[in-house]
């Protein structure tokens, strides 16, 4: 059969800056998270807004590492992404919880997810350590050595009264080796099947994630370009939040599965070639 071809156009306003997904878009970890390949046009096509003065963001739903550490490893590939330009579930949350009168959080993950809440005031603990049901939230992030004590330790907070909170619910995302399973999806599907918690989501599709895109950006939402490989989660946010979705093929996503998705998950535009985004960009 004949590939599914691509027909739909949607009428586009000016788009005044842009919100990248990382892998699958920029480009394709392995398993680990330890190694990185960068993707076809993605350094010239930041470069090229960077000199333009287009302002951008990149929003991974990684939360394995700090900012700080992890974008001078992007930088190192040639990346013009600034510490600021840099943003994780873990941003969203260490900007979300103040808010919410959070002070004191149990996470389940790795160090580097708890390091951003620690930076805002948050006391971050984790499961084992005292009083570790004693606390205001339950954040689940990257958390890939997760045992059924850590599990327990959350249901725990949470029968006693603290708010779910979750990085990504994603079962899988694009790595140089295919898919792969999102972790903190299922130890949160695990939580609330014991507990019945709602989530609070703080990594894409969420609109606390965009709001935060939007704020970083100083533009309105409905100015951000979204470029993203994932249906579930860029193009969602995008539709959520009255952005502009482009659809990428370097992920899990073809030309012909972006062509079967329904409205709240398909793309305004689909490219093909990551620089056609540079064509959308509102002129200075």
């Amino acid at each position: 059969m004949g590939s599914r071809k691509i027909h739909w156009r949607e009428r586009l306003g000016p788009v005044e800056g842009f919100m990248f997904d990382l892998d699958g878009t920029l480009i394709l970890s392995d398993r680990s998270l330890g190694g990185y390949r960068l993707l076809p046009g993605a350094v010239e096509v930041l470069q090229r807004l960077q000199a333009r003065g287009t302002p951008f963001v990149v929003l991974t739903n990684g939360t394995a590492y700090p900012v700080a550490e992890q974008a001078p490893k992007l930088r190192a590939l040639g990346l013009p992404i600034s510490d600021d330009a840099l943003l994780t579930p873990n941003t969203v949350t260490a900007d979300l919880m103040p808010k919410r009168g959070v002070k004191r959080a149990l996470v389940l993950g790795v160090p580097g997810v708890g390091q951003p809440l620690t930076e805002v005031g948050i006391e971050a603990v984790f499961p084992g350590q005292d009083r570790a049901d004693d606390v205001q939230a339950v954040y689940i992030g990257w958390h890939p050595d997760c045992v059924m004590k850590d599990i327990e330790a959350a249901c725990k907070a949470i029968w006693n009264g603290a708010e779910l909170y979750v990085a990504s619910d994603v079962p899988f995302f694009a790595t140089s080796s295919g898919k792969t399973m999102g972790y903190s999806h299922a130890i949160t599907a695990a939580v609330r099947k014991i507990t019945g918690a709602p989530m609070i989501l703080t990594g894409k599709p969420s609109l606390h994630a965009l709001r935060l895109v939007a704020k970083r950006l100083a533009i309105p939402m409905r100015r951000v370009g979204v470029v993203g490989d994932d249906p579930l989660v860029e193009m969602i946010m995008s539709r959520r939040g009255g952005a502009m979705g482009f659809g990428v093929t370097t992920g899990f996503t073809t030309e012909e599965d972006w062509a079967a998705q329904p409205l709240t998950r398909r793309p305004h535009r689909v490219v093909r070639d990551l620089g056609e985004i540079l064509k959308m960009a509102a002129s200075k």
